[in-house]
């Protein structure tokens, strides 16, 4: 159990920014931004700021992971789509490499609202589950690769501090399912796998509150 663990945080270390984007990316804010009102507004809000928990606020969000992700909505060469969303797969098809590069570039120059944690005894728990890991489970903390105030590091993992809950529970939960499997070297697949739905109930409790 301690050897995978010890796998986890190495593989953690290990991700470079050139493995999880190929490149930083520069686009047009400006164009972004009117894309963004025709086409994502109304599920992840005009800035970013989603007004339903069940979708991601993206504001803030690194531009690289908002284009990864966009990329794996699409089909490429006939292939199905890497990442599995019917609504996303239908909005982010019509977009082009230049569009998704100027939609991220303007989502992360938004700036996340806080959110508010409602449960303290989840809030506990998440905390612990956040900041320590789960060393019994082989669950590393999340803090070693999304960073003490849930802000990633850039290039490589996203910004899930000020998330909503309901959003970040459903993802752990793909995640530990394998129904979701857009990450490299499975590594967020090996560690939802071990968390139970309490562990993800508190985990997402405590990042909708961290800021």
């Amino acid at each position: 159990m301690k050897f995978r663990l010890l796998l986890a945080l190495v593989a953690c270390v290990l991700i470079t920014p050139h493995s999880f984007a190929q490149y930083v990316i520069k686009g047009d804010a400006a164009k972004g931004q009117e894309i963004v009102s025709k086409v994502c507004s109304a599920c992840h809000g005009p800035d970013g700021n989603s007004p339903l928990s069940a979708n991601p606020s993206l504001a803030a969000q690194h531009p690289e992971y908002t284009y990864k992700q966009l990329n794996n909505f699409q089909s490429k060469n006939g292939k199905p789509p890497e990442r599995s969303n019917a609504i996303m797969a239908g909005q982010a098809a019509g977009l082009s490499d230049e569009d998704m590069k100027n939609v991220a570039t303007y989502f992360a120059a938004q700036k996340r609202r806080p959110l508010t944690a409602h449960d303290p005894e989840l809030v506990k728990r998440g905390q612990l589950i956040y900041r320590a890991g789960l060393a019994e489970k082989g669950v590393p903390a999340c803090a070693s690769c999304h960073g003490p105030n849930g802000s990633g590091l850039p290039s490589q993992f996203p910004r899930v501090g000020a998330q909503h809950a309901e959003y970040t529970a459903s993802q752990l939960k793909a995640w530990r399912s394998g129904e979701r499997k857009n990450d490299m070297n499975r590594m967020m697949q090996s560690v939802a796998a071990n968390l139970t739905d309490k562990d993800i109930a508190a985990v997402s409790e405590y990042l909708a509150g961290l800021r």
